[in-house]
């Protein structure tokens, strides 16, 4: 097995059983790969904690690595990054083109040498990934950016970057953390107005500041970052995925099954559990654990797809399959990328009747009719993840081929179900691995055994 993109590994889904018991989350992809980035920026080495063992961690790996990182596991999805030894500006394309992750490079690369040159964002085909906000930023800090040959390239017009007022059209995610990892080393004070608030960009900042940035109101769509010389080595543990936890939950409530996921933070995930209690299902939850009893299902919902503390769109495919399901009519609305949908051909094939409004990016849902099995394809991370939920609610065997998009997003979902009394199984027997295949090589991620 030499290409990613040639992998065609499968998950065999045997449906119509409950779920039921307790499971552990890991650590947040959407955290970690910025943060793996952001550690360009310390003078000495950063030790990170509960990093998922999926296949976006290593290309981000192989990345920093091919950027002159030396990196090593220390177990128990522990890894240790020392960047002292980066000397180059440039991202390979080879690597960028599998992750959309990567573009956080461009902010701390612009930090650290005062020029960053990086491919634009590939990763999964959810609809236009625009950079605009991006080179905002960097341009109201101080830099001078222009598109050449398939590369972002961002370089100093002066000495430095300066502080600067920054507000954004809309607040995007990846925007905000650029932004944030630019100007923690520039001169002066950015303040940030419209910021994103995910957890995910929290987090980013937590773990600036234990390195010693200056950065207030992160958390809130004010970020306040006070430029500081330099930044120092730190560990870090990196907070819970809520995106495999309310995966996990919804999962649970599609086969009106018991299931309770631990080691998650029930405060990321209060659009989830308000959109599952509308439809029946008996949510409660504790300091670091939330539970899904879906015996007493009523009826759908209605959502709408929206930044944080908004209905994620990362869980969007997950509970539109969990509301073919339900009884009753229900509507999603995806407000954040303009080809979410592409999965609904997929859960046609298992019985799933679903109207896509192309014009306004709505789906109609009338739940309730039984979903059979069938073969389907993932077509992204979340996608795969919501064909999995449909073959856990299926009668007969769901086939699902492009498991290793799952294992993008994903660490080893096939264990965690059946933690849960799921039967599913991996035919091809390739699972994901930390350790990357080498600084330039892209390709032979996952290994067999």
């Amino acid at each position: 097995m030499r290409v990613l993109d040639r992998l065609e590994t499968t998950l065999r889904v045997r449906g119509g059983l409950q779920l039921a018991g307790s499971v552990d989350t890991h650590g947040a992809k959407n955290a970690a790969l910025p943060i793996m980035a952001a550690a360009l920026l310390a003078k000495s080495p950063v030790t990170l904690h509960r990093v998922p063992r999926i296949t976006d961690v290593s290309v981000m790996w192989s990345l920093l690595e091919a950027l002159g990182a030396r990196l090593h596991s220390e177990g128990d999805g522990s890894i240790t990054i020392d960047a002292a030894n980066v000397a180059t500006h440039r991202a390979p394309y080879t690597l960028v083109r599998k992750l959309a992750a990567s573009f956080d490079l461009v902010g701390p690369l612009l930090g650290r040498f005062g020029r960053a040159e990086v491919p634009l964002p590939g990763g999964c085909i959810l609809g236009t990934r625009a950079t605009d906000m991006h080179e905002q930023a960097f341009r109201a800090l101080g830099a001078h950016v222009s598109n050449a040959h398939g590369y972002l390239v961002a370089k100093l017009r002066g000495k430095t970057l300066r502080g600067t007022d920054i507000e954004f059209r809309a607040p995007s995610v990846g925007a905000t953390k650029n932004a944030m990892l630019a100007a923690v080393l520039a001169t002066g004070t950015t303040t940030l107005r419209n910021a994103a608030m995910e957890p995910e960009v929290a987090d980013l900042a937590g773990f600036l500041v234990a390195m010693g940035a200056r950065i207030n109101g992160y958390g809130t769509d004010t970020i306040v970052v006070e430029g500081v010389r330099e930044l120092h080595g730190v560990e870090y543990e990196i907070i819970p995925d809520r995106i495999v936890a309310g995966s996990l939950l919804v999962a649970g409530s599609a086969t009106r099954g018991d299931v309770t996921v631990t080691r998650c933070a029930p405060r990321h995930l209060e659009a989830l559990g308000a959109k599952l209690a509308e439809c029946g299902v008996k949510v409660t939850s504790g300091d670091d654990w939330m539970r899904a009893q879906a015996n007493r299902i009523s009826g759908g919902t209605d959502l709408l797809t929206a930044p944080f503390p908004g209905f994620p769109t990362d869980l969007q495919p997950q509970m539109l399959t969990f509301l073919c399901t339900v009884p009753g009519t229900s509507v999603v609305e995806e407000a954040i990328f303009n080809a979410r949908f592409s999965y609904v051909n997929e859960l046609s094939r298992m019985g799933a009747d679903v109207r896509v409004a192309i014009e306004n990016n709505t789906a109609l849902i009338k739940g309730g009719t039984p979903l059979s099995g069938a073969p389907v394809e993932a077509p992204d991370i979340r996608a795969g993840a919501a064909l999995v939920v449909a073959g856990l609610a299926a009668q007969g065997e769901t086939e699902i081929i492009g498991l290793e998009f799952i294992d993008r997003g994903y660490e080893r979902l096939e264990e965690m179900l059946s933690a849960l009394g799921a039967q599913v199984h991996r035919t091809s027997g390739i699972t994901p691995f930390m350790e990357p295949t080498g600084s330039y090589e892209t390709t032979a991620y996952p290994k067999v055994g």
